[in-house]
């Protein structure tokens, strides 16, 4: 059986607006599990964000559990590009989770960001340069390097496909399913494409009115 990596428990989750109290979440329930990617859906309004807040820990106004089995998730965002620091370069962006961590030497640093560049398929060269001298597929793999240099094994993916072209799409869901068979990764996929989900993910959580109104093998 493969190891949890989320249990969400019957979360009822509320936004204030003014001194009015909104329910947008409603008896919310799921588990993750290690090496699965479960999909996300629903339409604007569903809950979708709100749900990956309480997830992400941004959210404080919610009853139930939200119990994480491994370090939090790290995000990939729909847009590579304002995800990552213009004026920096690429090893420098990759470093910055582990100087903040610390307890690591600069060549330590650096071998570990060479290390992730060639796990997502980029020359080590890439170190150097900056996000704007990359193309926007290239951005997302180090992006995704990004998210999983602390270790995670658990990635919230927000629409990271729909800035992309089809055949970059392909390309970054290779990706997607050879970190999850090689390294167990766990993805929460977020997305509005069905025609990806049904690629991509084992199970489908299909969000409406902010509760799951099915859990369904994809």
């Amino acid at each position: 059986m493969p190891e949890k990596i989320l249990e969400v428990k019957h979360v009822n989750a509320y936004y204030r607006e003014g001194k009015t109290r909104r329910q947008i979440l409603d008896d919310v329930s799921f588990t993750l599990y290690e090496g699965e990617i479960v999909g996300l859906v629903g339409e604007s309004g569903s809950g979708k964000s709100t749900l990956c807040k309480c997830v992400l820990g941004l959210l404080k106004d919610y009853e139930g559990e939200v119990v994480h089995y491994t370090k939090r998730p790290q995000m990939v965002f729909q847009d590579p590009f304002s995800a990552l620091n213009p004026r920096k370069t690429i090893g420098w962006i990759l470093e910055e989770p582990l100087r903040v961590k610390g307890g690591s030497s600069r060549q330590e640093r650096r071998k570990k960001a060479e290390e992730m560049l060639q796990r997502v398929h980029l020359p080590e060269d890439f170190y150097g340069r900056y996000p704007r001298e990359l193309s926007g597929g290239q951005r997302q793999r180090v992006s995704i390097a990004l998210a999983l240099i602390t270790g995670t094994k658990f990635i919230l993916a927000d629409e990271p496909l729909s800035a992309l072209d089809v055949t970059v799409q392909a390309q970054i869901i290779a990706l997607l399913k050879e970190l999850q068979e090689k390294e167990k990764i766990c993805y929460l996929f977020v997305s509005h494409d069905l025609d990806v989900v049904s690629m991509l993910c084992g199970r489908v959580l299909f969000l409406q009115d902010g509760k799951v109104c099915s859990l369904d093998e994809a």
